[in-house]
């Protein structure tokens, strides 16, 4: 399989990657890293592309997607109440003008 050939992946893992890349760049990470960190989540988590005899039945390990969970409720608790709520008022007026500028 030649380098970035995703022939061998099923639909839910190509469904997976891009909703990991996505993910990654709302949080601002360049398209192609985004991109290559999804693949390689999907790739541990599953253990690479399972269509036809290529480890299909092995059960999936999604230590990645915990860890990751994990690491953003610990950050989110070290802050401070104040922090978190400056954060979330920040957040809500950068979406409401990303709204306004895509509806031009």
């Amino acid at each position: 399989m030649p380098k970035g050939d995703k022939s061998a992946y099923t639909d839910k893992q190509k469904r997976k990657a891009e909703h990991i890349e996505e993910s990654y760049e709302d949080r601002g990470v360049p398209e192609k890293e985004a991109e290559r960190r999804a693949w390689a989540t999907v790739n541990k988590e599953s253990g690479g592309g399972n269509k036809s005899g290529s480890g299909r039945g092995q059960p999936e390990s999604l230590t990645s997607s915990k860890k990751g969970g994990r690491k953003g409720g610990q950050a989110s608790a070290s802050r401070s109440k104040e922090d978190r709520s400056a954060s979330a008022k920040k957040a809500a007026a950068t979406k409401k003008r990303n709204e306004q500028h895509a509806q031009h």
